[in-house]
């Protein structure tokens, strides 16, 4: 497969994954902000925050404000990991490699993507309730993914874009912890109270892993939110998850059935194998912040390596991180 077709396949499910996850963020947390103290900040800078646009955010606005924040986290042309621009940058892409796509997939991508700029001309971002649009957005990109699953070969071009859906994935579900930790609970004191319990509650639906927690492990608490989300091999959000997925489908495309053949696998796979023989313990000794911030850091590394491994030849899709 051209390098140039892979990548493009690859960044069309990144972005459309990166889509769905702030859709779902934003639907969450407005939930959650009506049920939270009237603090703005508190409320809506940790979704910022989980996104990695902060700084760019800073650089625009002087004060947060829940209607900025869902402009420029949804509509905004200006910011390149807008839900805008996600679905603009995936349609872009999906029209370059029109011939590795189905017809189906095509006009799933068109039907999102006018949505969205309706949305943006309507100045939606207003309204007293935009939840009906974001939970729109999550459906529709959910549905892409059963049309790209259900009618397109599992050939090298499906195998790439699955690989780039899953790093996405396994990326934001790393950040939403992250920002939980670190940014929402400002004092040992409230750790176990009902707020504590509460953002914990919200962080699990933010990832749609609410029901299937509560299924294995029933009772709330940090230490099994964070052992489900991170090292869970069968939920399909958890990181570890996403990571063994990914490696499948890398092997698939290089033909492996053990070790590596590229850097992008060796780096892929040293990572998967580390998570599978840890315990949520060692992460808790380590630090999570510091945990979750060195897996971001590889991360990137990996997409790093499979732009090196199968895109560098031929690349016109810019690389965001």
């Amino acid at each position: 497969m051209l390098s140039r077709v892979a990548n493009t396949m690859y960044w069309m499910n990144r972005y459309i994954e990166r889509a769905e996850n702030y859709a779902r963020f934003m639907d969450v947390n407005f939930n959650l902000s009506l049920e939270s103290p009237p603090d703005v900040e508190e409320q809506w800078k940790p979704l910022v925050v989980i996104t990695g646009d902060w700084p760019m955010y800073e650089t625009r606005y002087k004060n947060i404000d829940k209607h900025r924040v869902i402009y420029f986290l949804g509509f905004d042309p200006k910011n390149p990991n807008s839900i805008y621009s996600c679905i603009t940058n995936a349609r872009e892409n999906a029209r370059s490699v029109r011939s590795e796509i189905t017809k189906e997939v095509w006009e799933q991508i068109n039907s999102i993507y006018f949505f969205v700029k309706e949305g943006l001309e309507k100045k939606l971002w207003k309204s007293k309730d935009p939840r009906l649009f974001f939970k729109k957005v999550r459906e529709d990109c959910q549905l892409l993914y059963g049309i790209f699953d259900a009618t397109i070969s599992r050939n090298d071009g499906w195998h790439f874009g699955k690989i780039g859906q899953l790093v996405e994935r396994a990326d934001k579900t790393s950040r939403v912890m992250d920002v939980k930790y670190h940014v929402l609970l400002s004092t040992p004191q409230e750790v176990g109270s009902p707020l504590d319990l509460m953002q914990w509650a919200a962080l699990l639906k933010s990832v749609s892993a609410y029901d299937m927690y509560r299924k294995k492990y029933g009772k709330l608490t940090a230490l099994n939110i964070s052992e489900f989300l991170i090292l869970d091999k069968k939920f399909p959000r958890s990181m570890l998850c996403c990571l063994i997925h990914a490696e499948k489908s890398l092997q698939e495309i290089t033909g492996s059935t053990g070790g590596f053949s590229n850097e992008a696998e060796k780096q892929l796979g040293k990572l998967k194998s580390e998570l599978e023989f840890l315990d949520i313990s060692d992460i808790f000794e380590m630090g999570l912040h510091e945990y979750l911030d060195d897996f971001q850091i590889r991360l990137n590394g990996v997409s790093l390596s499979l732009y090196n491994s199968f895109f560098a030849a031929q690349s016109q899709v810019q690389i965001h991180q």
